[in-house]
């Protein structure tokens, strides 16, 4: 059953759909209100990445940096050693993945702050094609020591965990989508850097038989939670996770979530090597090895179509999660 304590939308079936995108936009004009220590820099997309809108309101504190993402990341880590808040944003191919050495090189070995936006990650990005649709931007990131990792669920999600990230005075990458996508989550469902949030929980007394915990980040929680209530009326109960931070893990969460239900699906739209899956397992094998399922880009590259056809080409539909519920259970 949903978790009243997430305090989700009434109708899951029912949400709007904002891209996650817009969430960032929000976000860092209510973080530069906050603090004039915002800024903002941008490789030329400043209309895609929703950048524009910190644009208009503080262009002053903002700069266009043009098509050169290794020096995004390298003035960017210069104002941030002098005391500013850096926010950085480009599509994720171009940044995390143009520029990773220079974030590895002037961002995370300094330990200065700045905030990594990328922009159109996962295949919804659908119609660009292979060469803009980020499928591993997850995993460079989580390897570099010191980096946080958010990847938010929705565009309401976003809001709140670039705000936070503003504040949170580490080096930090956050995962926004193009796509429109459902927004569930509300202003008042809980958010904290670092603290997963069980949507659906389990009902009280029952036994662990046919139950699974099915562990997510980004837009495809939303078919998580409704494959959840689907296998519902087959006899199978889920809990239904956020792990919105890949880095640092909830492993707290996550191992009770395992000791609970004996079984784990991962739910992520990023390649399963170096993902959310990978990080479950990695926290699952030392402290709670239970049978486990991942949905997620099974070691190939994006192509171009419409993000609808791409979700259910690429298995991360919500008939592929109760497919693979099932399967998780019947190992145990």
């Amino acid at each position: 059953m949903l978790n009243s304590e997430a305090k989700l939308i009434p109708d899951i079936t029912k949400p709007e759909y904002i891209p996650t995108r817009d969430g960032y936009g929000k976000g860092v004009v209510k973080a530069g209100d906050k603090d004039e220590r915002v800024v903002v820099l941008c490789a030329d997309l400043t209309e895609s990445t929703r950048s524009l809108w910190f644009k208009e309101k503080f262009p002053s504190r903002f700069i266009e940096m043009g098509v050169a993402e290794q020096n995004l990341a390298l003035v960017a880590s210069g104002m941030a050693n002098y005391g500013k808040i850096p926010f950085i944003s480009s599509y994720a191919t171009f940044s995390p993945g143009r520029n990773n050495e220079q974030i590895r090189t002037n961002i995370t070995i300094n330990n200065v702050p700045v905030k990594i936006v990328g922009a159109h990650a996962g295949i919804s990005v659908g119609p660009d094609g292979a060469t803009h649709q980020a499928l591993e931007d997850i995993a460079l990131m989580r390897v570099q020591p010191r980096m946080v990792v958010v990847v938010p669920c929705d565009a309401v999600e976003a809001e709140k965990a670039t705000f936070a990230a503003a504040f949170n005075n580490q080096p930090t990458y956050i995962r926004v989508g193009r796509e429109k996508s459902p927004v569930f989550t509300t202003a008042d469902t809980p958010f904290e850097i670092g603290k997963a949030i069980v949507l659906r929980d389990l009902p009280a007394g029952r036994q662990a038989a046919n139950t699974c915990a099915i562990i997510g980040c980004g837009m495809l929680l939303h078919n998580a939670l409704l494959a959840a209530e689907e296998l519902m009326s087959e006899g199978i109960e889920c809990m239904v996770i956020n792990s919105h931070t890949v880095k640092p893990l909830d492993e707290k969460t996550i191992v009770e979530a395992a000791q609970k239900t004996g079984a784990v699906v991962s739910v992520e739209e990023h390649q399963i090597a170096g993902g959310l899956g990978s990080v479950v397992a990695e926290c699952l094998s030392k402290n709670y090895p239970v049978p486990q399922e991942f949905i997620g880009i099974q070691d190939r590259f994006g192509e171009s179509g419409k993000s609808e056809e791409l979700i259910e080409v690429f298995g991360l539909g919500k008939e592929s999660i109760k497919s693979a519920t099932k399967k998780a259970i019947s190992r145990k």
